[in-house]
């Protein structure tokens, strides 16, 4: 058994008692699966329809804290429920979970309608516009993460300090220090394999422990799918080996972060045609990719906080850390915030701000309403950067902070119009509650550099 499943092999499986339960999942603010385990009798039975969730799973912070504030749910509305509604077309097996299946839902309301404020209605919208003019977008994410020769509970035990990493030194392309982690890494890589999540490669990152596991692209909503279930398995794999892995932005001062660089390509619907190259264009760029990159560039600081959400997400962004501090573009260039790279019908942007703790259906969502908006506009391309972007002086920065962030896309009309009012009012609740608790925090690092001495 390997890869996705249709409704009938599922039948099958679960007739035989090859699949007893069935995980039935929605992503949640954070792009975490969030739902219940299901008896293979009764998903095929009932749940195959929906399933019902209380409503505050897409209003609560990473703590799963019911956070004030909000439109959608609140203690004033009794915090009723939302449907989850299966999509059989994310049905797959969960190799490395003995009997299981996993499929992805969409957050409806009673009435069958889709929640406009969760993750994967979000990019759908986006998805829907762009099918609209006949395009469709193909996209993939490389996240990094980093690989400790901890469990979970002995990080915790520790309150996460003083944690021993999978190596010890920069280990960037290493085949022998990554042949150390390769019992966990090989079993990903199977693992994601037998769940239909193709991997084309792994290596080692630029931190002590820090690996890098390319996935294959694909159609955009698909690989945002994709994405979300192979960062919850890795979590899961690795627990299964004792290993603890974290992702992290920036989970120590002194190693390097953990990105997920965005790929994103446009393609035509009907031809199959790419439509980001074109051989009689300067550097093969067509009109409608120079229209793209352009809105990227234009929205990039509005677009942060979809790419940045969190406190911790800016501890990422330092000069020669290769994350990007400036939000200009290049070919084939790490120092800056966009990078075009590829030939042919490979061409493509690559998004260089997020880190590995983005929800990828925000990210692709915001990085496709950018490019719909420098497509929508006619957005004239600046000249491409050269030379280090660190050094750059006068060119448009990456925000600093997520109050910085949350304030460009609280005054941004373009994302207001491509997601609505009510979707952006809710992600900006979400930020300031991230704020706001961060605020009220007292941190070590006060405590080392106070305690004694103010």
């Amino acid at each position: 058994m390997t890869g996705a499943l249709d409704l009938d092999t599922l039948t099958q499986l679960v007739g035989d008692g090859d699949i007893d339960t069935v995980l039935v999942c929605m992503v949640d603010m954070q792009g975490r699966l969030i739902g219940k385990r299901v008896t293979g009798w009764y998903f095929l039975e009932q749940v195959i329809h929906e399933m019902h969730v209380c409503d505050y799973l897409l209003t609560v912070d990473m703590e799963m804290e019911p956070v004030p504030g909000y439109a959608a749910a609140s203690w004033d509305l009794g915090y009723g429920d939302i449907a989850i509604r299966p999509d059989l077309g994310t049905l797959r097996l969960v190799p490395w979970l003995p009997g299981t299946a996993l499929v992805l839902g969409d957050c409806c309301d009673h009435h069958g309608n889709e929640l406009p404020h969760a993750p994967r209605s979000i990019l759908k919208r986006q998805v829907d516009r762009l099918a609209e003019r006949g395009m469709m977008a193909k996209m993939a994410s490389e996240l990094e993460f980093y690989v400790l020769d901890e469990s979970y509970e002995s990080a915790r035990a520790k309150d996460y300090r003083d944690l021993k990493t999978a190596g010890w030194y920069i280990e960037d392309y290493h085949i022998f220090q990554t042949t150390k982690e390769e019992p966990l890494i090989r079993a990903i890589r199977n693992g994601m394999d037998g769940a239909a999540i193709p991997v084309e490669f792994s290596k080692g990152e630029w931190g002590p422990g820090q690996e890098e596991i390319n996935l294959r692209y694909a159609e955009a909503l698909e690989m945002a799918d994709r994405h979300s279930i192979y960062k919850n398995g890795v979590k899961e794999i690795a627990y299964l080996h004792g290993k603890a892995v974290t992702f992290m932005a920036k989970w120590r001062f002194d190693l390097a972060g953990s990105s997920c660089h965005i790929h994103a390509s446009l393609w035509d619907v009907r031809t199959g045609r790419p439509l980001f190259f074109d051989a009689d264009a300067e550097g093969g760029m067509s009109t409608i990719m120079r229209h793209f990159l352009a809105g990227q560039l234009a929205l990039a600081r509005e677009m942060t906080y979809f790419l940045a959400p969190y406190i911790n997400s800016y501890k990422r962004f330092q000069a020669g850390s290769f994350a990007p501090t400036r939000a200009v573009w290049s070919v084939d260039n790490r120092t800056a915030g966009f990078r075009v790279v590829g030939s042919g019908a490979s061409l493509r942007v690559e998004c260089r701000i997020p880190g590995a703790d983005v929800n990828p259906y925000l990210a692709y969502a915001a990085t496709l309403a950018a490019g719909l908006y420098g497509i929508e506009h006619e957005l004239e391309l600046e000249p491409a950067f050269s030379g280090n972007a660190y050094a750059a002086a006068d060119v448009r920065e990456v925000p600093k902070t997520l109050r910085e962030a949350l304030a460009e896309l609280d005054g941004s009309e373009a994302f207001r119009t491509a997601f609505g009012d009510a979707v952006i009012d809710h992600y900006l609740r979400a930020g300031r509650w991230e704020q706001e608790e961060y605020d009220r925090r007292i941190t070590d690092w006060e405590r080392r550099r106070f305690f004694e001495r103010a």
